[in-house]
C-alpha cells in the first residue's frame, strides 16, 4: 500500500458545497423543477450579440490578435475604464468625487475570484468576518476554507440590522477581539438568498460604522453587488461605495456574469488603491490575467450598446418569473397559515419561511417529500452559520431564474403537494382539547 497523501491544513478545512447534492439531484432526476440553484434564464442568453462581438473582433487583424494573447494581471484597460464609468454613472458621481481611477479597478475570473483574493490578501486563520444572516452560503464556504470565525448580524426587511451589527462589533472590542475583524460582508442589492435590500438611509452609516470602529487597523466592507442591475422594480439605490469618499473602506464588486453571461465568467472590484497591489500580486500567482477573450467581448457588447440593451431586456424576463411565483404562492399557499415570503425588487430570489414546526432542513422530511414530487429547493439553513444555538429549519429558498413560466407555476403547486399534512398540527391539537 502507498503512503497516504499528506494534505494542506486549508485543504482539510475545505468541505464541498452543501449544493452539489441538490444539483446532483437535479442532473439526475428526469422531471424535476429544480428552485435550487441560482442559475439564470437560459432563453434570454445574449448569444446573436455575442457572436456579433466575436465576428467583429476576427473581423480586423489587429483586434483578432489583441484578443487572442496574454492579457494583464488587472485586466484590459478600455474595459476597465468602462466599468468605472459605469458604476459611477449608477451612482450619480464622476470617479474623482470618491478618489477612484481606472487603477483602482480590477478584473477578475467572475466575482468569486474577487472574494476569494480577498481572503487570501487580507484574512488569517482565526480572523473574523460578519455577514448577514442568512447570507450566500458559497462565500461561507470560502471563508470555512481560509478557517476564518463567521460571526453573523440578522436581517429585517430593510437589510442589515446596523444596530445589531454596531452592538456586535462593541462587544467584541470590549472582549479585546476587535483587532481580529477584517471585514463586514453584504449582499446589498436583492440579496442571495433573501431577495431583501439594504436600505439607502442604512448605507452612509454603514461606512460610518465601519470607520468609527477602525481603531488599530481598517475594517474594510465588502459589498456584493452581484444582482445590483436585475432591478425590475423601484428606483437604482447608491452604492455603499458611493458614501466612501476617500476610497479607503469600500471594495464594490459585481460581476458579467448575472446582468450578460456566465459563460464569459467575468468579474471585477473597484477598491481602496492601497489594496490594489496585494491583491494583483496574488492574481498574479492565479492566473496572470482572466480571460482576455472574455474581456474583449465583454468592451464590445458595452461600447456597442447591446450590453445595455441586453440588461433592459433581462429585467422585464425576471420581473415577470418573479410576478408568476408570487402570484403561485398566493394561489396554492393560502390555506397554509404562518407562511410567509419575501417580495423581491430585483434578482433571482425568493426567500420561503415556513412555520417553526416545518421542518425544510437538510436532513427534514420536507426535502424528501419534495423530491419525491420532483421539486427541489435550496434548504435555508444552508444561509446560516452555526454560533451559540441551533440553526434555523424552516426556511427556503427558490430560485426562478432557469425555471419556464410553466415550470414555475408546476414547481409551486409541487412544494405545496409535497407540504400536505404539515399544516399547523399544534393549533388542531388545542382546538381538539377545547372541544373536550
Amino acid at each position: 500500500m502507498s503512503a497516504p497523501l499528506s494534505l494542506s491544513a486549508q485543504s482539510i478545512r475545505t468541505a464541498d458545497s452543501p449544493i452539489t447534492y441538490f444539483i446532483q439531484k437535479a442532473l439526475e432526476t428526469p422531471g424535476l423543477i429544480s428552485f435550487a440553484a441560482g442559475l439564470v434564464d437560459e432563453e434570454s442568453l445574449p448569444a446573436k450579440d455575442v457572436a456579433a462581438a466575436v465576428e467583429a473582433i476576427m473581423a480586423d487583424p489587429a483586434a483578432a490578435r489583441a484578443a487572442l494573447q496574454y492579457g494583464s494581471t488587472q485586466g484590459l484597460p478600455v474595459l476597465r475604464e468602462k466599468v468605472l464609468e459605469h458604476v459611477c454613472k449608477a451612482d450619480g458621481v464622476k470617479p474623482g468625487e470618491l478618489h477612484l481611477t481606472v487603477d483602482d479597478v480590477v478584473l477578475t475570473t467572475g466575482s468569486q475570484q474577487v472574494l476569494y483574493l480577498l481572503g487570501e490578501a487580507l484574512l488569517d486563520e482565526g480572523d473574523i468576518v460578519i455577514t448577514e444572516a442568512p447570507s450566500y452560503f458559497v462565500y461561507h464556504s470560502l471563508l470555512q476554507s481560509h478557517g476564518i470565525r463567521v460571526l453573523t448580524v440578522p436581517m429585517d426587511p430593510g437589510g442589515m440590522d446596523l444596530n445589531a451589527l454596531e452592538a456586535l462589533l462593541a462587544k467584541l472590542d470590549r472582549a479585546g477581539d476587535l483587532p481580529r475583524v477584517k471585514m463586514i460582508y453584504t449582499v446589498d442589492y436583492y440579496q442571495n438568498p433573501t431577495g431583501l435590500t439594504l436600505l439607502e438611509a442604512r448605507r452612509p452609516r454603514l461606512v460610518e460604522i465601519a470607520r468609527q470602529y477602525s481603531k488599530r487597523h481598517r475594517i474594510l466592507i465588502l459589498e456584493d453587488a452581484a444582482y445590483r442591475e436585475l432591478r425590475f422594480q423601484g428606483e437604482d439605490l447608491p452604492s455603499v461605495k458611493r458614501f466612501d469618499e476617500t476610497n479607503e473602506y469600500v471594495v464594490y464588486t459585481s460581476t458579467f456574469s448575472k446582468p450578460c453571461a456566465p459563460g464569459l465568467k467575468t468579474g471585477y472590484a473597484l477598491m481602496p488603491r492601497d489594496l490594489v497591489g496585494p491583491i494583483l500580486n496574488l492574481k498574479g500567482n492565479h492566473d496572470f490575467g482572466s480571460s482576455n477573450l472574455a474581456q474583449h467581448i465583454l468592451n464590445r457588447l458595452m461600447e456597442s450598446g447591446a450590453y445595455h440593451r441586453h440588461v433592459e431586456k433581462l429585467q422585464t424576463v425576471y420581473r415577470q418569473k418573479r410576478d408568476v411565483m408570487l402570484a403561485s404562492l398566493d394561489e396554492e399557499f393560502a390555506d397554509f397559515p404562518g407562511v410567509q415570503w419575501t417580495i423581491p425588487y430585483g434578482g433571482l430570489y425568493v426567500w420561503l419561511t415556513f412555520p417553526g414546526h416545518v421542518d425544510a432542513s437538510p436532513e427534514g422530511p420536507l426535502v424528501a417529500s419534495a423530491l419525491k414530487h420532483g421539486v427541489l429547493y435550496v434548504p435555508g439553513s444552508f444561509g446560516h452559520v452555526a454560533e451559540a444555538g441551533s440553526l434555523p429549519r424552516s426556511e427556503v429558498r427558490l430560485c426562478y431564474g432557469i425555471s419556464s413560466h410553466e415550470q414555475i407555476v408546476e414547481g409551486i403547486r409541487r412544494l405545496r403537494e409535497a407540504c400536505r399534512g404539515m399544516e399547523e398540527p399544534t393549533a388542531r391539537r388545542r382546538a381538539l382539547a377545547g372541544a373536550v
